[in-house]
């Protein structure tokens, strides 16, 4: 390597690019056999990296022997078989080659001139995402990191729409009652943060009860709007959910959009988990009302099942976007903004972002949404036949079955005292995760600790659910 410069030959790099592709191939297979987590004391991991910056760089070949070693070969198994927790959508083949390609071209989708396909092609993500979830022609949108981040935008346009018509510019915050917003106690712990950052604050954040099957409480969310406005506060904003974490249960969106009308609030879906879901017939009927909705945020690294990290947030047209984000720089000023160029740093807040959109609009041209239609009913499905075969056996207690592809349920044995139970499963979950074979996680439901497995990886079977259950079985005798 010439030591003024960073490239290698080509021959060089073409093996370093033919054993990296290698390492990728390896990962596709034995999906079965691997295990979902590797469990090392987080010290032993801890010391793996610790290091000072070296002076001289090491053989690139015995770089990536590293990396195998140390991050590929232990890394927990999210486009694994076996992966129950959070929610894991497991990648694509396509979003893999994707992001090689765009991180080849390095575009900053900033500004139109500096990655001018690119630009389209997110335009046209966004485009295809509002026609998915039938949210309209006329819309604007934006590409983030996910949910979180398009949860936050939304609620972003929200509050600086109300703050126009509250004239806040020139009349600041000091005459404005304090304005509140409404979601259920189960809503993603990203709204938390949302109004924290945004200066509305958790107290002005009311969480509304749920009814039986986790979702929230129109009657309620209408009398505590009614309370509020009687008690001095101004009502802004309500979320409705398409798909809670805990439980994949849907708001009725229909309801929340009429009282949102009422009462004159910006109705904001937080579509990140099963927003897409809404292109199925088999649960599109709890979807009726999201075309109502103000902004909506979705994420593609979840039904779409992309790498990490792609979501969206849609919002009923441009200029609510860019007028939320945008601040003129000189130094961005270009003389061809005549030619309708679209410019993304308007309508968000980075000015310096990656191609997230290539991935996305390559998966959808090289599968067809009716492939991924089908992936998205089969996890539905597989979620189903869990809840089914949890329902049925007399050593497990379903605690929450739902219309997306979550399953919550308890491991009871021949116990039958609730606080053992809930000891049990608690140290259940961590012993399963000690074990390895399976990963899963805990959530409480009416303050009851379950076990929660979603079913979101286009890889999974029938033999898969069959086998997660069994391992269940296995390491629960060790703790009797």
């Amino acid at each position: 390597m010439n030591s003024k410069d960073l490239d290698l030959p080509k021959k060089e790099f073409k093996e370093l690019l033919d054993i990296s592709t290698e390492m990728i191939l390896q990962k596709f297979e034995h999906f079965e056999e691997r295990k979902a987590f590797h469990s090392f004391p987080q010290t032993e991991i801890e010391n793996w990296f610790d290091e000072k910056p070296p002076s001289e760089g090491m053989s690139q070949v015995e770089l990536l022997e590293e990396v195998k070693h140390k991050i590929l070969d232990t890394a927990t198994d999210n486009i694994g078989v076996h992966m129950y927790g959070y929610v894991m959508a497991g990648g694509t083949q396509i979003s893999i080659i994707a992001e090689k390609l765009a991180a080849t071209i390095n575009q900053n989708i900033g500004k139109w001139h500096l990655a001018p396909s690119i630009v389209e092609i997110e335009k046209r993500v966004v485009q295809w995402s509002s026609e998915i979830i039938d949210f309209g022609k006329d819309i604007g949108g934006v590409l983030v990191s996910g949910g979180s981040e398009a949860n936050l935008a939304g609620l972003t346009v929200a509050r600086n729409i109300f703050f126009e018509k509250k004239n806040i510019q020139q009349k600041g915050l000091f005459g404005l009652k304090p304005f509140t917003v409404y979601a259920s106690t189960e809503v993603h712990g990203c709204i938390d943060k949302s109004v924290t950052q945004l200066g509305i604050g958790t107290n002005n954040l009311r969480k509304i009860a749920v009814n039986s099957d986790f979702t929230i409480d129109i009657e309620i969310l209408e009398q505590t709007i009614k309370e509020d406005i009687e008690k001095g506060f101004e009502p802004f904003c309500v979320i409705g959910t398409a798909g809670t974490v805990n439980t994949g249960a849907i708001d009725d969106l229909n309801s929340i959009s009429a009282l949102a009308q009422k009462y004159g609030l910006w109705f904001h879906v937080d579509g990140a988990y099963g927003g897409l879901a809404c292109v199925l017939p088999s649960v599109k009927k709890y979807y009726m009302g999201l075309k109502k909705a103000d902004s909506v945020a979705i994420d593609f690294h979840k039904w779409l099942y992309q790498t990490f990290e792609v979501g969206c947030v849609l919002v009923k047209n441009w200029d609510t976007l860019r007028n939320a984000y945008f601040k003129k720089a000189d130094y961005l000023d270009s003389n061809l903004e005549d030619q309708n160029r679209l410019n993304f740093n308007e309508h968000t807040f980075q000015l310096s972002r990656n191609a997230k959109a290539l991935k996305v609009w390559m998966s959808i041209k090289g599968y067809g949404m009716n492939k991924l239609k089908k992936m998205i009913q089969k996890d539905i499905d597989l979620a189903g036949y869990l809840s089914d075969q949890v329902n049925e056996a007399p050593d497990f207690e379903l605690q929450a079955r739902s219309a997306l592809a979550v399953s919550c349920f308890r491991y009871v044995g021949n116990l039958s005292d609730e606080s053992e139970i809930e000891s049990f499963n608690k140290k259940l979950v961590a012993a399963l995760e000690k074990d390895g074979r399976v990963f899963l996680t805990g959530t409480k439901l009416n303050g009851i600790f379950v076990l929660r497995a979603c079913v979101i990886n286009h890889r999974k079977q029938k033999k898969d659910i069959d086998y997660l259950l069994r391992i269940i079985r296995d390491v629960a005798k060790t703790l009797h």
